[in-house]
């Protein structure tokens, strides 16, 4: 018996996990178009979309029969389930999958990450680690709810206009602050999304972010890193890399775009930093 790891659509997916889990789509609508996330639209199309509409898109999450669909498939293949979602204050989807698994007590254990896109997307990386040590589905849960609160995702903001859009900023702000070009950081903890501190132009900005990382917490190398960006373009995250060079003690670390759930509140040619805090 293998313990399968079940996520969905909005944790951002890297080379390294694609073969090892199984989405469960959100839906994504803009205006009246509904879209089956990473099926019958990529990330890709979803930002160039986001950029050409005047309206933010919204997301439904799937229903319990979705997910109850794949625990049927690896239960009657005698396999232990572990889920990890969306942090249950964005989506509705944490719902749904614990719905779906009350017919499969002992077998189907699902996690609220607490967290979205890349935050969740380190969570899944460590279920897998603990899942390739021998643990038990059981096992796995109670470490991932221990924790999944040490994860922090932070992010400059390149453009204001789509927390205008979000009514998370007025108008008058977000038209001074793009003559001014401040770049707001933002930290998401535990579902919620915090501006913690602004910066004029990309490299300013791109210190503050590390300067919140430490006050964060600082970052637990023993622990999954993950760097990401928004839109179509990962030419910010690379001069990010360059300038913070020194900030990572010349470590690398894997990236990827990151998806419509921060994508849409952040815009695009946003930089994000996933990692859990020392302890």
């Amino acid at each position: 018996m293998s313990v399968r790891i079940i996520i969905d659509s909005t944790t951002d997916l890297i080379p390294a996990l694609r073969d090892r889990v199984k989405v469960i789509p959100l839906s994504i609508r803009f205006g009246e178009e509904e879209y089956i996330d990473g099926v019958t639209i990529n990330t890709k199309e979803f930002y160039e979309k986001l950029v050409s509409g005047d309206v933010l898109p919204t997301t439904s999450q799937p229903t319990p029969a979705a997910f109850g669909e794949a625990y049927e498939e690896a239960v009657s293949a005698g396999d232990s389930v572990i889920v990890i979602t969306i942090a249950s204050k964005l989506s509705g989807t944490y719902q749904s999958a614990t719905i779906a698994a009350e017919d499969y007590p002992g077998k189907v254990f699902v996690v609220d990450s607490r967290n979205v896109a890349i935050g969740a997307t380190i969570l899944v990386q460590h279920a897998l680690e603990l899942a390739d040590q021998g643990l038990s589905a059981e096992e796995i849960f109670e470490r991932l709810l221990k924790i999944r609160s040490r994860i922090r995702i932070a992010v400059v903001v390149d453009t204001l206009e789509y927390l205008h859009k979000g009514g998370r900023i007025s108008k008058t702000v977000a038209i001074a602050g793009g003559l001014l070009s401040i770049k707001p950081v933002i930290i998401v903890e535990n579902g919620e999304l915090k501006m913690v501190n602004k910066a004029r132009g990309n490299k300013q900005a791109n210190a503050a972010m590390n300067k919140e990382i430490d006050k964060a917490g600082g970052v637990d190398f023993s622990m999954p890193v993950l760097l990401g960006y928004t839109g179509t373009t990962d030419e910010l995250l690379r001069k990010y890399i360059a300038e913070s060079a020194e900030y990572w003690g010349g470590r690398t670390f894997p990236s990827t775009i990151v998806g419509s759930t921060v994508g849409t509140h952040a815009g695009p040619n946003a930089v994000a930093v996933a990692f859990y805090v020392q302890e």
